[in-house]
């Protein structure tokens, strides 16, 4: 259930209509429709001081409870809260601090680091329906931290990350046998990719049609149970790049925000879609799961080639797109 309320706004004095459109965009509230802004019921108590102001200086205000009669209508009124542009446009502005971290002084670095947590913190307050988007959020802060400590604290320890991934050195993983489920999709090709690429140039794939039957020997990815699979917020191809030490390679961050997205949503980013079709256009012509990885690999190739772009203004507007997971069984 929801609080709703409807206002006029007197047309004067305009700094009172300014005022209570300034304290409504605050607090996050939904339009339902011009002149009606909904919040959910248990803050309905904030509404309040606004519906007194308005009635103040000579306008109407109804506070009122609002529900929703099926589960179509409950999902249409929650989908009015959706931050995910906004946590898109957050994500632009620390890219922008972490591509600008080597050539800043360290008290600069801390203020604006500062800055960006305070405003992801901002967006949590009013995001009242969490969903991929913000947990990955945290995880982008997450990173831009240890990079700022990897700047400005050298020398100190460095701690394990907040999922405690061990750190691997790809010496010990060549020319082994790596598993995971067949006919794969953006995750398992993207991993299958990382893997002959940087971690284990001598890699056999191995496609199991039932992970609960891999062998002993193989090391698996992507799937319950196996050694290198999702953690927390990360998915399989970020928690490979976190283990063995490839996640600061900017072009690899780019390439994993567009895996993310595509496997389980969250921050949809400009890549994602060229890349979906691309790949699905590709498990279409090939049946065979080798050719597949092997064709897809020349895409991610081309991607991780392409030189990373400055980010864009943290004001540009993010394209809408849902925020649920695109995966393909």
């Amino acid at each position: 259930m929801w609080s709703i309320l409807i206002l006029t706004l007197p047309t004067q004095p305009s700094a009172v209509r300014l005022r209570v459109w300034r304290n409504l965009k605050a607090l996050g509230c939904a339009a339902l429709r011009d002149g009606a802004y909904v919040l959910p019921l248990d803050h309905a108590g904030l509404l309040a001081p606004i519906a007194d102001e308005v009635r103040a200086h000579g306008g109407t205000a109804l506070l009122m409870t609002l529900s929703a009669t099926d589960s179509q209508q409950r999902e249409q009124v929650q989908a009015l809260f959706d931050r995910t542009d906004a946590f898109a446009q957050w994500r632009e502005s620390a890219a922008a601090v972490q591509a600008d971290l080597p050539a800043l002084s360290e008290t600069e670095a801390r203020r604006r680091l500062r800055s960006v947590g305070d405003a992801l913190q901002a967006l949590h307050r009013i995001d009242y329906y969490p969903n991929a988007a913000a947990t990955q959020a945290d995880a982008d802060l997450a990173g831009l931290r240890q990079a700022f400590d990897a700047c400005f604290s050298r020398g100190e320890p460095a701690p394990l990350p907040a999922h405690g991934l061990p750190q691997l050195q790809a010496q010990q993983f060549q020319n082994r046998r790596w598993a995971t489920r067949a006919r794969p999709w953006v995750d398992r090709l993207a991993s299958a990719w990382l893997i002959r690429r940087f971690i284990d140039p001598g890699a056999t794939l191995v496609w199991l049609d039932d992970p609960a039957l891999a062998p002993d020997d193989v090391l698996g990815f992507d799937y319950d149970g196996a050694r290198f699979t999702h953690v927390g917020a990360l998915v399989t191809f970020e928690v490979l790049m976190a283990s063995f030490g490839l996640d600061t390679d900017p072009r690899l961050q780019r390439m994993a925000r567009a895996v993310h997205y595509l496997d389980v949503g969250g921050i949809p980013v400009p890549e994602a879609a060229g890349l979906e079709a691309v790949l699905a256009g590709l498990r279409e012509v090939h049946a065979d799961d080798d050719a597949l990885a092997q064709a897809a690999a020349q895409v991610f190739d081309a991607l991780h080639a392409l030189p990373c772009q400055p980010p864009a203004s943290a004001s540009a507007a993010a394209p809408r797109t849902p925020a649920t997971p695109r995966a393909t069984p």
